[in-house]
């Protein structure tokens, strides 16, 4: 068997180990003569799996006791509905602008409401996060929202925005679990776990309880919070299998030091990367130094054909998908907690490799 390094930026890279431990217990967990993939979500072993995976990631993100965790199907286009459905009971929303994705949830947020856009960095591709130190906030706003990490265009906030007192909402699905976070600073988290977190198919979101009640008339029943936190996310049949592996990540993260742990990793990963796209003479990162991301780390060579050349020479020497997205082209590395370091180095010794022989030719 040959792994390849695989920059995906979602579905990605899982924990080589955590693959193995569910290959083991395909065809029989815990000698139950059954695979958890055929398992009833209503059985006692189940049971166990689902409360376990909640109480790791509690301990893992220091998670205050005032704040529900529910494991919601339908990923981030959901949360998208579910965010406003759930909290825009004044009708008005404030949101900031920071790249596609939240883009789409302040224009589905458009439905149920005014949703404003109160800053935004669409003026340079997204390639910076706005000053957020002084928003224009709506007094009446139910919230603020913001894409924590953005995806496709490789930036972050390292600071978070001045909301007037008004609740904090955040997607941090590029971003959870990479390093530590102040849960008690935002009334809702949610992440979309396909990036850094599990196999597609499941949103996690981490809710204050005292948002979760009164709806937006005919929000349906599976697009309400309390339908989930009165049911320990089992009012129907669960994604399993996604959650049960996204348990096996929590236990690995553990078994690796924790969330600052990780961020030590994550920030050393990062940086071997931005140091060669800073000397290169080939490549360069176009986000502002201040505001990029330790997730996805974007480069372009200011010419299509030489970066379709690169990402086809680099996916024949085991470098899989460095191909930008398709709004923005260029190349994209995804350096979630899986990416080991070594895969890091290599591929920005292939980077050295492909820049050399291009000065040559």
């Amino acid at each position: 068997m040959a792994r390849v390094y695989n920059f995906s930026a979602g579905p990605a890279v899982l924990p080589e180990e955590v693959l193995r431990e569910a290959a083991e217990e395909m065809l029989d967990y815990r000698g139950t003569g059954m695979s958890v993939m055929e398992m009833s979500h209503r059985s006692k072993m189940y049971e166990d799996i689902m409360n376990e995976a909640e109480r790791d990631l509690r301990e893992l993100m220091n998670i205050p006791d005032n704040y529900k965790v529910l494991f919601i199907q339908g990923g981030g286009h959901v949360q998208f509905a579910m965010v406003p459905m759930n909290l825009m009971k004044n009708k008005k929303a404030d949101y900031v602008i920071t790249g596609q994705w939240a883009k789409k949830a302040w224009k589905e947020a458009q439905l149920y409401g005014d949703a404003r856009a109160i800053a935004s960095s669409e003026d340079e591709v997204y390639s910076y996060i706005p000053d957020c130190s002084n928003l224009p906030v709506d007094p009446a706003a139910d919230y603020v929202y913001i894409c924590m990490n953005n995806t496709i265009y490789g930036t972050v906030y390292h600071a978070l925005p001045d909301t007037k007192g008004k609740t904090l909402v955040a997607d941090i699905s590029s971003c959870f679990l990479s390093e530590p976070i102040d849960v008690s600073r935002f009334g809702i988290l949610w992440g979309g776990v396909q990036k850094n977190v599990g196999p597609a198919g499941v949103a996690i979101a981490i809710v204050r309880e005292d948002l979760i009640g009164d709806c937006l008339p005919g929000t349906p029943t599976m697009l309400r919070y309390s339908t989930y936190a009165e049911h320990h996310s089992m009012y129907n049949t669960p994604p399993c299998y996604t959650i049960y592996i996204c348990g096996k990540v929590f236990k690995w993260l553990k078994r690796m030091g924790g969330l600052e742990v990780m961020r030590q990793r994550n920030e050393e990963k990062a940086k071997i990367l931005y140091d060669f796209l800073d000397q290169s003479r080939l490549f360069r990162n176009p986000v502002r130094k201040e505001d990029r991301s330790l997730m996805n780390v974007t480069f372009v060579t200011g010419d299509k054909e030489l970066d379709a050349r690169f990402v086809a020479e680099a996916k024949e020497a085991g470098f899989e998908n460095l191909k930008g997205h398709r709004t923005v082209g260029g190349m994209r590395a995804s350096i979630y907690n899986a990416m080991p370091r070594e895969g890091v180095e290599k591929l920005v010794a292939f980077m050295r490799e492909f820049e050399a022989k291009e000065r040559t030719n």
